[in-house]
């Protein structure tokens, strides 16, 4: 019995042995894992941190860009709007409308040197992806759907409607 109590107190040794190698090697990998997620927490971290300065950077470079198109367009716009001033004082008739026709010449100069173009509607087929029809109207010798009358001109930057023509139809 002796022999048997000896046996089992080693049976018991050996197992609580393994039991404690088995907790000492989980244990092992427990803490490898918190390091691969302290390593991966502090990577998403930067990550995240990269992203938002990214962010914030094209924001400014794209409010920059804004900013900047716009101070070379009011520029333009100075010396035509210095011409007004100049036509609206000059009294004299037949100078007066000279000076209209000189500062609508230059502003057309601008919006084409900008890239803006008026979209072309007289006597085309209605579309309304670039008119606007506000007024049909039975017209003789005109195939249906044909601009006749263009009341306020369209103008596109590109191939982007900026403001589409206002336009009557035919029907």
């Amino acid at each position: 019995m002796v022999d048997e109590v000896k046996r089992e107190d080693e049976e018991v040794t050996e197992n609580l042995d393994e039991e404690a190698q088995i907790v000492e090697e989980v244990t092992e990998e427990i803490e490898e894992e918190n390091e691969k997620y302290e390593l991966l927490q502090e990577s998403f971290l930067r990550l995240q941190a990269d992203f938002t300065n990214y962010k914030r950077r094209t924001e400014q470079e794209k409010q920059d860009y804004l900013n900047l198109g716009a101070t070379k367009i009011i520029n333009d716009l100075l010396p035509i709007v210095d011409n007004f001033e100049r036509a609206l004082e000059n009294k004299e008739e037949g100078k007066f409308y000279e000076g209209v026709e000189m500062i609508y010449a230059q502003i057309e100069g601008l919006l084409e040197r900008n890239g803006v173009e008026e979209i072309k509607a007289l006597n085309e087929k209605f579309d309304p992806n670039f008119h606007h029809a506000v007024l049909v109207e039975e017209a003789k010798d005109v195939e249906s759907d044909t601009v006749i009358d263009v009341l306020q001109k369209g103008y596109k930057l590109g191939e982007k409607v900026l403001r589409p023509a206002m336009v009557k139809v035919s029907q």
